[in-house]
């Protein structure tokens, strides 16, 4: 299977939009929204701090009873930041989101953070390898070679 690194750039965009955890979970949840994506990883002074989704904007407000506009990002994210390296496979990122419920992790490289990888982005991935398996087992049945 693929890397971390080699699904990153499979990705039509490869940006990774962070905020500040002094921001507010409105300004957070309003800015997934404008750019249609599901997470935002936390950084401070050039570390990645936490990591904050839609899902958590949602219920860990209804959850505390506080207003999105009055409470900053450090008290909905999730921290410490599980993230995995560009040399894992799609495989153990899978593995690794399964076993704690994630649907996005940073990929790092030493403390650089270069890029998310979403479960969205690992069954695409998947997908794609199963088609490339099946078009290279029906020409070898049917007896083609490339």
């Amino acid at each position: 299977m693929k890397t971390a690194a080699q699904i990153l750039r499979s990705k039509p965009d490869q940006t990774v939009h962070t905020m500040g955890p002094t921001a507010s979970a409105y300004e957070a949840a309003k800015f997934m929204a404008d750019k249609n994506i599901g997470a935002l990883v936390v950084v401070e002074r050039g570390n990645v701090v936490g990591i904050v989704s839609e899902r958590d904007c949602a219920r860990k407000l209804v959850a505390m009873a506080r207003s999105s506009q009055d409470t900053p990002l450090r008290d909905i994210m999730s921290s410490p930041v599980m993230y995995v390296h560009p040399d894992q496979t799609g495989e153990e990122c899978m593995a690794l989101m399964t076993e704690n419920r994630l649907r996005h992790l940073p990929v790092m490289d030493g403390d650089q953070l270069i890029g998310l990888i979403s479960i969205g982005d690992l069954v695409k991935a998947t997908i794609s390898e199963q088609q490339f398996i099946i078009e290279q087992l029906e020409h070898y049945i049917s007896g083609q070679r490339n």
